[in-house]
């Protein structure tokens, strides 16, 4: 039963962009918004949890449901999905069950169930940690090397030979000690699917292009277009394989988000998560009346209305800049002049001058975000790609 004023705990990353999205959608909706981290909660309202302990994490979310009472726990990032599952497990809320949330953070575990149920995937290896870079791949060239515990591109590297492979095994061995995945490298275009699970039936929220080649060596994401420019009966295809995808892994409730691969008339599943749409991309959509990603999610999880969730707002897009390079951000210029480019409705530049940035296969972090909005989707790439090319990123 829902109090009068709703109480949700959100779970955030320490380093995040998107708490604000959220007190925000909070907000709209007048609801009581509680923010938990692993460290010091990013706000002043808030609660630490030990997001590596979900047992410990639960117990504490436990004891403030006692006491001051919680309505709904929801997981902004990868890092938060298995301790909002156990807690609503725990607390009674609709959830997905842990060992699905936590299969999901489990590129290994994800591949097996997949398999398991007959999803389309690219073919894979799992190695365990400490075996030799000059073991032959499991599944020929080219090949793309992953650890199974990390997201967002980092140590994701294409082998196209077994010295590469060998090179690469070592290369992402420098920070990951865990068992790592080998794929076949699957060519086509990619793309991306923003949906919500309800009762275990997939609603899409968006579909996305994924202009840029992703060819390798490294498979930094930048440019995201809403809707597909792909035809219908592609975009048909990839929604049943993304929810063939989360019935394989057990996902039943709250926001997914899911890549896949198309070429030649077929859909590979690359990745499905518990989650939403990383750093601020989120802010490309709007649904029904206007509300926001967020705040679509924030009502599915206080079981409040969700009567409309078509998106409005014709084409829009997101450009992720990736760091070109490793060093220290000295500044970032042509602002204004990005700003200045028809279709661009926002920039966000979110690691200050000063700070040490690692660019893929290692680092974890993009240097800032390019909004745009336009008739048709051709138009919104155009101006990201205009707006880029006027910024000059300089590193040292």
């Amino acid at each position: 039963m829902i109090r009068a004023v709703a109480r949700v705990v959100v779970i955030v990353p320490t380093a995040t962009y998107r708490a604000p999205d959220f007190v925000a959608a909070a907000r709209a909706l007048g609801v009581d918004l509680v923010v938990a981290s692993d460290e010091r909660p990013p706000l002043a309202e808030g609660v630490a949890l030990p997001l590596d302990d979900p047992t410990e994490a639960v117990a504490r979310l436990e004891a403030l449901d006692q006491a001051r009472g919680v309505d709904a726990v929801v997981a902004v990032d990868d890092g938060g999905v298995i301790v909002a599952a156990a807690a609503g497990q725990r607390l009674g809320f609709p959830h997905n069950p842990p060992d699905a949330a936590a299969a999901t953070r489990d590129k290994a575990e994800m591949r097996r169930r997949l398999a398991a149920g007959e999803v389309p995937q690219p073919a894979f290896g799992v190695e365990a940690p400490g075996g030799p870079d000059d073991a032959a791949s499991p599944v020929g060239y080219p090949c793309v090397v992953k650890p199974t515990g990390l997201s967002g591109s980092r140590g994701v590297l294409r082998a196209d030979t077994p010295a590469e492979l060998a090179a690469a095994r070592a290369r992402i061995r420098r920070f990951w000690s865990g068992p790592l995945l080998v794929e076949r490298y699957v060519p086509g275009d990619e793309v991306a699917l923003e949906g919500l699970l309800r009762g275990g039936r997939l609603e899409v929220l968006a579909l996305f292009d994924k202009p840029d080649p992703l060819v390798g060596p490294t498979f930094p994401e930048t440019i995201y277009v809403t809707p597909s420019r792909h035809p219908g009966g592609t975009q048909q295809a990839v929604t049943r394989a993304v929810h063939a995808a989360c019935a394989a892994v057990g996902l039943r409730e709250g926001p997914v988000h899911a890549e896949a691969r198309v070429g030649d008339g077929r859909v590979w599943v690359l990745e499905v998560a518990a989650r939403s749409i990383g750093g601020l991309c989120a802010r490309t959509l709007r649904f029904g009346a206007g509300i926001s990603l967020e705040e679509v999610i924030l009502r599915h999880a206080l079981d409040l209305p969700l009567d409309d969730l078509r998106r409005v707002g014709g084409a829009a897009g997101v450009m992720m800049l990736p760091v070109p390079r490793t060093g220290t951000l000295v500044e970032v210029t042509g602002t204004d002049a990005a700003r200045a480019v028809p279709g661009i409705v926002g920039i966000e530049l979110t690691v200050p001058p000063g700070r040490r940035v690692e660019a893929l296969p290692e680092g974890d972090r993009y240097l800032g975000f390019l909004f745009a909005r336009a008739e048709q989707p051709a138009a919104v790439e155009a101006a990201l790609r205009d707006a880029a090319d006027r910024l000059d990123i300089v590193i040292t």
